[in-house]
């Protein structure tokens, strides 16, 4: 063993160096956004993985991995959750430590030695183990869990070819194939032996991209809508913070604007109980000649409980058209069993009190033809909400939401990055309108229309949104990579038991041979 095999020998020293291996497919998201970083950021923990001694030291490299990596992609949650970003990494992170046990079965020796693992092992590696990967970010995509934010295919929101793969099979697509390569490049590095498999996949996640590139059906665009979105910036108080909206919205007029967006919780008071508010937002309809989306942050009066909702108020007032946030974000706006954990409000800055979920999405007509489908907040991290929302005729995808919170984050950023993924997911244009920034639209393909409106503004701007038509494979076949990847799964487990059943299985009993005499046959004799 060398010097760095036996400096390995210490299990801390080996769980601080799983956690910072970790930690580094962190840096190919927003902001560093070094996408290309994503093709290789997974050869060190899985060479470190591969060198585990044993199977259940393989499982502690993936769980102390995991925890590094959701930190890391969390970092910017510890003043909201203090010390529960640690003890959720910890429960999240445990969801790779079966990964790691599936790495070091593939990529190390015969029965978990030393050696080089067959070709056909490295074949299936090359198959099972994005698999596996995919399976994680199924589970930890549960809204209870904090929802799909950091799926490793979310780090190409700006790569053209990658668009055009999460427009065939969304965003897991694209994990899984930047699994596959770092898996293809590890064992290129940690096992030469076994390098044709490696290139092998290689070529083949090449060819796929190619492909999706030269054949997937593009958007069919004509015609365009314009759109505005206004950031007031960080003010505090609703009073306050109203006004600067109105002031923002009154300079859109003359614009020739089809729809103007405010952000999340841009509207402090519910609309029905403050009917002045709704008079005012009413006469900027008029003066602008568009409707104007809202997001209120109050407790209904026709209702209990709060809700977050997109609002729609014309020149008439309110023209009925509203949807009530679906997916909260835990520890957030809301609490899971508040009755027991309720005390976590006394050390991060979790809601008082719940808000309420509404019950399902709205695709609203907002006049001169134009229908929009709005989301709020991480919403926009689900690829489920935006495909549906396509499905339901939505010509213009929306998300409203405020990163205010972690102004000086890398939040905001990564917020604004989730709408590229969406757009090119569904074939339709995405406006992703905040309260403090980073504002930001896309069209159909992914690509940005005009310029980010940053944390630092606050302003109101006009985007000249294109419109697309058709229906993308991503919407009408949903997350087949998901399912074939849990199939995947399920077929390396029949064949494990299968092997495992034939080992167990007894001897034949074959009775002894006899001679011509009658009598047994004797060895040797």
């Amino acid at each position: 063993m060398n010097s760095f095999g036996h400096w390995l020998a210490s299990p801390w020293r080996r769980s601080v160096l799983a956690v910072l291996a970790g930690a580094l497919p962190v840096l190919a998201f927003p902001a560093p956004s070094l996408w290309w970083f994503a093709y290789v950021a997974l050869v060190p923990w899985i060479a470190l993985i591969r060198s585990a001694p044993t199977a259940k030291r393989a499982a502690y490299d993936g769980w102390a991995g995991g925890f590094g990596f959701m930190v890391g992609m969390h970092h910017w949650l510890l003043p909201s959750l203090s010390v529960f970003i640690f003890v959720i990494g910890a429960l999240l992170g445990a969801l790779w430590a079966p990964w790691g046990a599936l790495v070091r079965h593939f990529l190390s020796g015969t029965a978990g030695t030393a050696g080089s693992p067959s070709r056909g092992r490295i074949a299936a590696a090359l198959a099972v183990l994005p698999s596996g990967w995919l399976g994680i970010e199924l589970v930890r995509s549960w809204q209870g869990l904090g929802g799909p934010w950091g799926v490793l295919g979310a780090s190409q929101w700006e790569v053209a070819p990658a668009l055009r793969l999460a427009s065939v099979g969304g965003m897991w697509l694209i994990s899984f194939l930047i699994v596959a390569v770092n898996v293809a490049f590890a064992v290129l590095v940690t096992v030469r032996e076994s390098r044709v498999p490696a290139v092998a996949g290689l070529v083949a996640t090449a060819a796929v991209t190619s492909a999706a590139w030269m054949w997937s059906p593009r958007p069919d665009t004509g015609g365009s809508t314009r759109i505005a979105v206004v950031q007031p910036g960080v003010i505090e108080g609703p009073d306050r913070r109203f006004a600067r909206e109105e002031q923002l919205t009154r300079d859109l007029a003359g614009q020739d604007v089809d729809l103007i967006v405010w952000g999340e919780s841009s509207v402090g008071f519910d609309l029905g109980d403050r009917p002045d508010l709704a008079q005012r937002i009413a006469a900027l309809s008029e003066e602008t000649g568009a409707d104007i989306l809202v997001n209120v942050d109050a407790r209904r009066s026709d209702k209990p409980g709060i809700y977050k909702s997109s609002v729609l108020v014309g020149p008439g007032g309110l023209t009925g058209g509203r949807y009530d946030k679906m997916r909260l974000v835990p520890f957030g706006e809301y609490i899971p069993a508040r009755s027991l954990l309720g005390w976590v409000t006394s050390v991060g800055k979790a809601a008082a009190e719940n808000r309420r979920h509404g019950s399902e999405q709205v695709v609203m007509d907002v006049g001169h033809g134009l229908k929009v489908g709005p989301m709020v907040c991480f919403e926009s991290a689900f690829p489920d909400m935006s495909r549906h929302l396509a499905e339901d005729g939505a010509q213009v995808l929306i998300a409203q939401s405020s990163t205010s919170s972690f102004q000086n984050s890398w939040a905001p950023e990564q917020h604004a990055s989730l709408a590229a993924l969406r757009a090119a997911e569904s074939g339709r244009p995405m406006v992703h309108s905040t309260l403090t920034g980073v504002s930001a639209v896309y069209d159909a393909s992914g690509q940005r229309v005009g310029q980010w409106v940053g944390t630092d503004a606050s302003t109101s701007r006009v985007y000249d949104v294109p419109l697309a038509t058709g229906t993308t494979p991503y919407v009408r076949f949903g997350d087949w990579p998901l399912h074939a990847a849990l199939l995947i799964l399920a077929a390396w487990c029949a064949v494990q038991v299968g092997r495992r059943f034939r080992r167990s299985a007894p001897e034949p009993l074959v009775p002894p041979a006899r001679t011509a005499h009658g009598s047994p046959a004797r060895p040797g004799r």
